[in-house]
C-alpha cells in the first residue's frame, strides 16, 4: 500500500540522524521489554501472594523483596526511559524538520524554468511545509510512541507465548483481527483522500493567486466571485473530506469495542483455565495487564495510522518534486571556466520543448567579444527560447552552444552563469530593501560600485526620493516602485553583476519615452567592450546594433545591420514600416527613406 511505502520512506529520510536513530530504536526496544516485564513480574507476585494464602503460610517480606524490588526498578526505567527517549526524538524531529525544508527549497531551486512555469508558486510552498511538518510528526510519534508499540506487538506479544499459550494465542488472535479491520478501512479510504488533498491544494493555490492580484480583484469588482469560488471549494472540501470520516469513526468505535471484548474474553478464558488447572490467577492478571497495554498501544497506532495516511497524499507530492530530476545540471567533466572574454557561437543548434514542435531550428551565428546582437521578429519566434539555450534554461536537442570555443555543457552552471548577466522582460524584484535586490547582482559589492550601476541604469535619483533610500522596502515583486522604477533596478542589478556577455529581453518596454532615450545611452556606454544581446519589439532600441538577426518560426530569415536589412526590404523593413511609418502604404523608396529617418 502506499501508505506503507511512504511511512518507510519517511523513516529513510533521516539521512544523518541515522545514529541517533538507531540509539532510539534501541532504547524502545529496552522500553518495550521493561513494559512487558512489569505485568510479568506483577503476576508472579500475585501468585505468591495467592500461593501462601491457599497454603495458609505466612509469607516473609523477604521472599517479595526480589520481585517487587525487580517491579518497582522496571517502573523507574519506564519513567526515565521515557523521558530521554521523547526528548531526543523532539529534537531529531525538529532538526530534520528544518534539514528537510531547507534540502526542498535548495532542490527547488535548482528545478528548470519549464517545471516552475507549469507549477504554482503557492503549490510548491504548501506542498514543502506540509511534507516537512507531516515528517517530523511521523518521526516524532515513531521514536516516541510507535517504535515501541510495534516491538511489543510484533517481538514480546509472541513471546508471552512462553507464559501461557492459550491465553497468548487468544491475545494474539484479537490482536490479528483488530489489525485486519484497520487494513480495510485503509484500502477503503486511501482513494478518497487522495481526493481530498487534491482540493485541499486547489484551495491552496486559489487563495495565493487571488491574494497575488488584490489590485485587479478589486479594480476589476471580482470579489464576490472570488469568494464565491473559495467557498464552492471549500464545500468540495468537507463533501471529500466526509466519507473518510465517517470510516474512521468507524474504527474508532470498533477500537473501543474491541479494547471490551478483549479483557472479558481473556478474563473468561483464563477464568476457565484456572478452573481447569491450566492458568494461574497471576497468568490471568499478567494477560489482563498485557491486554490493557496492548489496547492502549493499538488505540495509539490507529490515531497514528489516521493521522499518518491523511498525510499520505501531501507527502506524495512532497517526495513527488523531490524526485524531479533538473533537466539540465553539470556534467562529470565539468569545469570552472572562470571570466570568459564573451565571444559566442551556435552551430546548428535546434531545440523543442514538447518533442513535436520545435521552437528553434538549425540556428547558427557567431558573435565576438564586445558586439551588440539584436533578436527581432514576432512573438513566439524562437528570440527568448535562443537565449534561454545559452544561459542553459534548456539544453538544445541538436547542435551545441559556445562561448571562447567552449561547450557550455563543459562548464559547470554557476561558472557559465556567472558570465552572464540578465535583464529579463518582467522585472523580478524580492520583497526586501532596494540595495539588498541590487547585492543579488554582486552580494560584495561596494557602495560605489551600487551608486555607477543606479546612475548607469537611470535609478539614481527616484532612489534618493524614497524615503529611506537604499533601505527602503519594495514589497513583494516590487509593488511599492511603479514599473519603470522596478525596470531600472532591474537593469542596475545586472549591471552591478559585470559580466562579460549581457542580454537585455525588452529591457526598456516599461520605460516611458524620456526614461528610454537616457537609458538607452546609458546601456549604450555600459554595454562598451561587453557582448550583448538584446530581445527587441520596438526597433528604435536596435539602430545602433552591430547586427540584427529575423527570426521567423524558429529560423533566422534575415541577419544585418539596421540600413542593410531596411535596404533589403524584406521582413525587417516591414516591421520597420509598421513602426515607424505614417502613411498606409508608402513606396519601398519613400519608406527606406522615412525608416532611414532619425526616430
Amino acid at each position: 500500500m502506499n501508505f506503507v511505502r511512504i511511512y518507510i520512506r519517511v523513516l529513510k529520510e533521516l539521512g544523518s540522524e541515522y545514529r541517533l536513530a538507531i540509539v532510539l530504536v534501541l532504547a524502545n526496544l529496552a522500553l518495550a521489554a521493561a513494559q512487558f516485564a512489569e505485568p510479568v513480574l506483577f503476576g508472579r507476585i500475585i501468585d505468591k501472594l495467592a500461593g501462601a494464602q491457599k497454603e495458609s503460610a505466612a509469607l516473609r517480606w523477604e521472599e517479595l523483596t526480589p520481585l517487587v524490588g525487580a517491579w518497582v526498578g522496571f517502573g523507574l526505567f519506564t519513567i526515565a526511559a521515557a523521558v530521554l527517549v521523547a526528548l531526543h526524538a523532539d529534537r531529531l524531529s525538529h532538526r530534520q524538520r528544518l534539514a528537510v525544508t531547507g534540502a526542498y527549497f535548495e532542490h527547488v531551486l535548482h528545478l528548470p524554468l519549464s517545471f516552475h512555469t507549469a507549477s504554482h508558486s503557492g503549490r510548491l510552498l504548501k506542498t514543502m511545509l506540509d511534507g516537512a511538518a507531516g515528517m517530523a510528526s511521523i518521526w516524532l510519534s515513531f521514536f516516541r510512541e510507535n517504535c515501541a508499540s510495534f516491538l511489543a506487538l510484533f517481538v514480546m506479544l509472541p513471546i508471552s507465548l512462553f507464559i501461557n499459550w492459550r491465553l497468548a494465542g487468544l491475545l494474539i488472535i484479537l490482536v490479528f483481527l483488530f489489525g485486519l479491520l484497520t487494513a480495510l478501512v485503509l484500502r477503503r479510504t486511501e482513494g478518497m483522500q487522495r481526493s481530498v488533498e487534491r482540493f485541499n491544494t486547489d484551495l491552496a493555490e486559489r487563495a495565493s493567486d487571488a491574494l497575488g492580484n488584490v489590485p485587479v480583484i478589486q479594480s476589476f469588482t471580482r470579489i464576490e466571485s472570488e469568494a464565491r469560488a473559495m467557498r464552492q471549494i471549500i464545500s468540495d472540501v468537507l463533501t471529500a473530506q466526509m466519507p473518510v470520516l465517517s470510516w474512521w469513526a468507524l474504527a474508532a468505535v470498533a477500537t473501543r469495542a474491541s479494547a471490551t471484548l478483549t479483557l472479558v474474553s481473556i478474563f473468561l478464558l483464563g477464568t476457565w483455565l484456572h478452573l481447569q488447572g491450566l492458568a494461574t490467577i497471576g497468568e490471568i492478571v499478567t494477560f489482563m495487564n498485557f491486554a490493557t497495554m496492548l489496547i492502549g498501544r493499538l488505540e495509539q497506532m490507529v490515531g497514528f495510522v489516521n493521522w499518518t495516511f491523511m498525510l499520505t497524499p501531501k507527502l506524495q507530492d512532497f517526495f513527488r518534486v523531490i524526485d524531479t530530476q533538473p533537466g539540465v545540471h553539470d556534467r562529470a567533466v565539468a569545469t570552472d571556466v572562470g571570466r570568459l572574454s564573451g565571444r559566442v557561437t551556435f552551430e546548428n543548434v535546434t531545440f523543442s520543448y514538447d518533442g513535436r514542435r520545435t521552437a528553434v531550428s538549425d540556428v547558427s551565428f557567431a558573435v565576438e567579444p564586445g558586439e551588440t546582437i539584436a533578436f527581432v521578429g514576432a512573438t513566439g519566434s524562437g528570440k527568448s527560447t535562443t537565449m534561454s539555450l545559452l544561459h542553459r534554461v534548456f539544453d538544445p536537442l541538436h547542435g551545441a552552444v559556445k562561448v571562447d570555443g567552449i561547450d557550455i555543457r563543459d562548464m559547470t552552471l554557476v561558472s557559465l552563469r556567472r558570465n552572464i548577466g540578465v535583464v529579463f522582460q518582467e522585472p523580478m524584484l524580492f520583497a526586501r530593501s532596494i540595495e539588498e535586490n541590487l547585492r543579488v547582482g554582486k552580494p560584495d559589492a561596494s557602495d560605489e560600485d551600487i551608486a555607477v550601476a543606479l546612475e548607469r541604469a537611470q535609478a539614481s535619483e527616484f532612489v534618493s526620493r524614497q524615503s529611506d533610500g537604499l533601505a527602503t522596502l519594495v514589497g513583494e515583486r516590487g509593488r511599492s516602485l511603479s514599473g519603470g522604477e522596478r525596470q531600472r533596478i532591474s537593469i542596475a542589478r545586472a549591471l552591478l553583476k559585470d559580466p562579460p556577455i549581457m542580454i537585455f529581453d525588452e529591457a526598456t518596454s516599461a520605460l516611458d519615452a524620456t526614461t528610454e532615450r537616457q537609458l538607452q545611452k546609458a546601456l549604450d556606454a555600459a554595454t562598451q567592450g561587453r557582448t550583448t544581446f538584446v530581445i527587441a519589439h520596438r526597433l528604435a532600441t536596435v539602430r545602433n546594433a552591430t547586427r540584427i538577426l529575423v527570426f521567423d518560426q524558429g529560423h533566422i530569415v534575415e541577419s544585418g545591420s539596421f540600413d542593410e536589412l531596411v535596404a533589403q526590404n524584406g521582413r525587417f523593413a516591414t516591421l520597420a514600416r509598421a513602426q515607424f511609418m505614417a502613411a498606409p502604404h508608402p513606396s519601398s523608396s519613400e519608406a527606406s527613406e522615412d525608416i532611414k529617418s532619425p526616430v
